[in-house]
């Protein structure tokens, strides 16, 4: 995983329930942009398409697959999602100024970026499209795009404090989920020889 966005809260964990198929995801609306909509709208769109495009690559797993390493790496469907799902609202914190300037080895979580025993595919995914909305919703309300925000320090930032803007955060949670939907389209087919390309053509006619 990459060392350069705030990480918070992962989402609901609580006891271990039977496994079932996570739920496929549904196909986003068009994103096509009418010439007036605006910048904010193609970003917001944008951001949406990637979202879908990785989310069709857990559609129909078990908790049992969403947990499972299909390569060399430790990378897992369901510990994407979370992984995710806390980068959307570590993100948010940043924007809406509720982010710590400061965190630790210490204050990082150890499991942010796997899917526990204790955990379901089910509920990251809740997590990580609650996310999304609160993310969206800010971005939506934000009069202005270029009000800059400073960045959390952690061990690895440089020794001048980062400062952003509200639109390079917004393109920065873009590349994070097109990053990671690259490795999660891997994994995928290798758990099960699932396409993701295959399964978004299927949805776009009708589930042929």
């Amino acid at each position: 995983m990459e060392h350069t966005e705030p990480t918070g809260s992962t989402g609901p964990a609580g006891p271990a329930e039977p496994a079932e198929p996570a739920e496929p995801a549904e196909p986003a609306e068009s994103t096509g942009s009418h010439p007036q909509a605006g910048e904010r709208h193609d970003l917001l769109a944008m951001v949406a398409d990637q979202r879908t495009n990785f989310l069709y690559t857990v559609a129909g797993l078990t908790d049992e697959q969403a947990r499972a390493r299909s390569t060399v790496s430790e990378l897992t469907l369901g510990g994407l999602v979370k992984h995710l799902a806390a980068t959307q609202l570590s993100w948010l914190s940043v924007i809406d100024g509720t982010a710590a300037p400061e965190v630790d080895w210490a204050d990082l979580d150890p499991d942010g970026n796997r899917m526990t025993e204790g955990e379901t595919l089910a509920g990251h995914l809740d997590a990580f499209h609650a996310a999304a909305d609160a993310f969206d919703r800010a971005v939506r309300e934000e009069p202005d795009l270029d009000r800059a925000v400073t960045l959390p320090r952690y061990p690895w930032s440089p020794p001048q404090p980062l400062v952003w803007t509200v639109r390079h955060v917004l393109l920065h949670v873009f590349r994070e989920i097109a990053h990671h939907s690259g490795h999660a389209d891997i994994v995928r087919e290798a758990l099960d020889g699932a396409s993701t390309t295959e399964q978004m053509a299927k949805a776009a006619m009708g589930g042929e």
